[in-house]
């Protein structure tokens, strides 16, 4: 399994040499945009306006500390579980760290999370695997820890 991410990661970095710059700084745009719209309702308490951005799919991966999150609904569950207020939620904030495109519509994002939080601070990293999907970016794949 290591073998064969390792190949997907390597043929990513091949093709992200093909594919014209102002395509990928056109993507990476549209993505950070898609980070600032999840920050933006998460702050506002917003579960269910944070979820938008990822895949509303029974296919979502998502994995946290827990384990792994199968499915848009199941993650939505577990998010309202583990954070059933706005002082749960704090305010989130995202350090977007390394871009790598793997295909034409699929980037690899890598990133750090921290909550303020009255109840005391949260933070981590993440990867996500986002995929253009009819014309937007969704996440469809998250590892946060």
């Amino acid at each position: 399994m290591r073998f064969l991410l390792f190949l997907t990661l390597l043929g990513g970095l091949a093709f992200s040499s093909f594919q014209p710059a102002n395509a990928q700084q056109h993507d990476q745009q549209q993505i950070t945009a898609l980070m600032t719209a999840q920050t933006t309702a998460w702050n506002k308490g917003d579960i269910d306006g944070f979820m938008q951005t990822y895949w509303h799919s029974d296919s979502l991966l998502f994995i946290g500390k827990n384990g792994v999150t199968y499915g848009w609904q199941a993650t939505l569950e577990r998010y309202k579980k583990t954070y059933p207020d706005v002082t749960a939620m704090g305010k989130l904030d995202f350090k977007l760290l390394e871009f790598k495109p793997l295909a034409a519509d699929v980037y690899l994002l890598i990133g750090q999370w921290h909550l303020q939080r009255t109840i005391g601070d949260l933070q981590g990293h993440f990867s996500l695997v986002l995929k253009k999907i009819k014309g937007q970016w969704k996440i469809i794949a998250d590892h946060s820890s």
